[in-house]
């Protein structure tokens, strides 16, 4: 006869338990299906702004002759660069804030039986997840608004993607820093005091080398990722229009990603459990 054996209770917990990976995946699919009920409200908060400076920009000016028909190869990546900007900074800041706020709602993610360095991370990769959602929605709308653009080359769509997901993680990384230092009183300082001053300073609507005739300029908006990002862009899609070094994008991205990610990380569990 074979002896049957029965699991103790520790086993059956541990067989039970949801690994770190599967609690990482329920709650992204959980980001993802709130992000598909809300889908429409998603889109006009983040890429309604890029898209208007594309038709007044990209549209309407060169129609005018104010600009010239050109300035499209430097105006498209640096609008894609924005839109990576806003929704992952948007999408991990704006609810962090609300969590940490008046819902509390971050006391069912510290629910979770994953560590919560792990947690951090699915929040950043969740909102950089969004920002590429809503990257891909506004190049080809702003191709067809655009009309033919010089230059651009569709053969890098390998480096466009290292770039763009490069770019939504330091973003995303960034609102995790913001959302876990503002106060939900101070939620206007985040677009009036972190917001603007980077869409005007990132060198989106013009190139770095542009600011030769500036130097002051030109050395300050190093501080801002939001230029690297911009002149990743120009360098895999238009790369015929001045740009960095790819290299140098791409290093500077990656420290600046770190950093935000140590940062926030510090940030959230002071703001969770002190």
């Amino acid at each position: 006869m074979t002896a049957v054996t029965f699991p103790t209770p520790a086993t059956t917990d541990a067989v039970r338990a949801p690994s770190s990976a599967a609690a990482f995946a329920a709650l992204t699919r959980r980001d993802l299906r709130a992000l598909r009920r809300e889908l429409p409200f998603f889109l006009l908060r983040t890429i309604l702004q890029p898209l208007l400076f594309v038709i007044v920009f990209g549209a309407v000016m060169p129609r005018m002759g104010l600009v010239s028909t050109r300035y499209g190869a430097a105006l498209l990546p640096g609008v894609l660069a924005l839109t990576l900007a806003l929704s992952a900074v948007q999408s991990v800041a704006l609810p962090l804030v609300q969590d940490f706020g008046w819902t509390r709602e971050i006391e069912d993610r510290l629910l979770a039986p994953i560590p919560t360095g792990l947690l951090v991370a699915q929040k950043v990769a969740s909102g950089a997840l969004q920002a590429l959602v809503a990257a891909a929605v506004v190049l080809p709308i702003a191709r067809l608004v655009m009309g033919p653009i010089a230059g651009l080359s569709p053969t890098n769509l390998g480096l466009v993607a290292v770039v763009a997901a490069l770019g939504a993680l330091t973003f995303s990384a960034a609102g995790l820093v913001l959302g876990t230092a503002i106060s939900p009183q101070q939620i206007g300082l985040l677009f009036s005091a972190v917001i603007t001053p980077m869409v005007f300073f990132g060198c989106a609507y013009y190139p770095w080398r542009g600011l030769d005739a500036v130097p002051v300029l030109k050395y300050l908006v190093l501080v801002n990722p939001l230029t690297y990002v911009s002149e990743g862009m120009r360098a895999v899609l238009t790369p015929g229009m001045p740009h960095m070094p790819l290299p140098v994008v791409v290093g500077a991205l990656v420290v600046l990603c770190a950093a935000f990610c140590v940062l926030g990380a510090r940030g959230f569990r002071k703001r969770a459990f002190g």
